[in-house]
């Protein structure tokens, strides 16, 4: 699995933390748009559910023979979402702010962790697990569609950056 250019995306978000103080992370644009800590903790969960599928990937031929949607596989092919902003499940409503800067870090250090050590791995499964709403990846292709999510979200971080220096 190719993992280096996630974990220099990783980082890079861990080096943008340090231009700003825990209050400006908290400062939402919006009452109803995240804050710069609130895309941080959402990166930590659903990056943390990616992974998990791609585990149980690893551990399994089940679903082997699953495709994914076409939008999907169109996704991969060009290595990044679509360039729109996306409305994501109901849950993502409640993401929390974070308690400090000091629990972003943990999460995208624990994240780094899970990210090498599924980089390698030796297994020689096949499987595929469904995504909510592409059908179904393997685990190299779940790894992928966490990476690209993550650089999906710069285009928000830089919205929020504007928003924070005006």
């Amino acid at each position: 699995m190719k993992t280096d250019s996630f974990i220099k995306t990783i980082d890079f978000w861990l080096d943008e933390l340090d231009r700003y103080d825990f209050a400006q992370i908290l400062r939402q644009p919006q009452p109803d748009k995240w804050s710069m800590g609130q895309v941080y903790m959402h990166l930590i969960s659903a990056t943390g559910f990616f992974l998990s599928h791609v585990q149980t990937c690893l551990q399994t031929d089940d679903n082997a023979q699953e495709e994914m949607t076409p939008q999907a596989k169109v996704m991969l092919a060009n290595d990044q979402f679509p360039d729109k902003m996306l409305e994501g499940p109901p849950s993502n409503a409640a993401t929390p702010q974070p308690a400090s800067k000091d629990e972003i870090v943990r999460g995208f250090e624990k994240l780094k962790e899970r990210i090498l050590a599924l980089g390698n791995s030796n297994s020689t499964n096949k499987g595929k697990t469904k995504h909510p709403g592409h059908q179904f990846f393997n685990a190299d292709e779940w790894l992928q569609y966490a990476h690209m999510h993550f650089r999906h979200h710069e285009r928000q971080k830089g919205r929020i950056e504007v928003f924070l220096e005006g």
